[in-house]
């Protein structure tokens, strides 16, 4: 669905902010951009929505050029800032306003997402709510669009702990084989167990772009026993049950994705970590 290849990027030229990232994303997967701030994922996704131009390299997306801004692409992607829009409008009004640009868009999607957020006034001015309510607000019709791709950056930011349960629990049951979603964050710990596969970007450079299922095979996550070799182990950080670790899957364990163990694996043990994924 999406192919990227020889991307370099940069507002300055001493600043830059991708360089030679060469990846795909295939449909049927939610996918986590993970990474630290500043690493250049939101300008990722703005670059494959079309809002940024590669300074090298080509993006392309369902056929199509993204800086082109052709219509068809336009009805089939849609990109959820981290910034909350600002708006007088009433929520009925702002989805009659902007729903006509998605041939896609279901009124009782958008309905039945914001009753799971627990908003069931549209009539209330978007301005007037507060902060996490108008987020849902935007999530909920994000998601109501249905669009082929759906880009997320930071959804997580000012929701508290039972609605990030429920996006989770909408994300999952929303997935089908023709659908792509990416989702930006530095909050890993927010999309433990939905991922189909994870992106990690670090200063300019590709750290990791791998399914669960190949993550899982090469690398064992959960408790240390005291047998492991140092030498296998990528990180380790002491909890209540005892050390959790991320080590070698050398003997082809069954384990499940931790999505913040393996975050700070990638950044504690870079060079190993890079060798297993065979990483330049």
């Amino acid at each position: 669905m999406i192919e990227i290849k020889n991307l370099d990027f940069y507002y300055k030229r001493n600043h830059q902010v991708l360089k030679d990232i060469t990846m795909n994303f295939r449909a049927g997967r939610i996918t986590g951009l993970l990474g630290k701030n500043g690493v250049g994922k939101s300008t990722l996704l703005h670059l494959i929505a079309g809002l940024q131009f590669p300074v090298e390299g080509t993006v392309n997306v369902m056929g199509y050029i993204p800086h082109k801004r052709q219509l068809n692409f336009l009805q089939n992607i849609f990109l959820l800032n981290e910034e909350v829009p600002e708006t007088t409008l009433s929520i009925a009004k702002f989805e009659k306003v902007n729903a006509v640009f998605y041939p896609a868009f279901s009124h009782e999607d958008f309905v039945k997402y914001l009753a799971e957020f627990e908003i069931t006034e549209l009539k209330e001015r978007i301005d007037k709510l507060s902060f996490g309510t108008r987020k849902k607000v935007f999530i909920s019709f994000a998601l109501a669009v249905n669009t082929k791709l759906l880009l997320m950056d930071e959804p997580t930011n000012g929701l508290d702990i039972p609605t990030k349960a429920t996006l989770r629990k909408i994300l999952r049951l929303r997935m089908n084989d023709e659908r792509l979603i990416i989702i930006s964050t530095h909050q890993a710990r927010d999309l433990q167990n939905i991922l189909d596969s994870v992106v990690i970007l670090n200063n300019e450079n590709l750290l990791l772009n791998a399914a669960d299922s190949e993550i899982t095979q090469k690398l064992y996550f959960g408790i240390a026993t005291g047998n492991e070799s140092p030498d296998t182990v990528l990180y380790r950080e002491p909890s209540v049950a005892g050390d959790q670790i991320v080590r070698l899957n050398t003997a082809n364990e069954e384990s499940n994705l931790d999505v913040e163990l393996l975050f700070n694996a990638a950044f504690q043990s870079k060079e190993l970590f890079a060798k297993t994924f065979n990483i330049k």
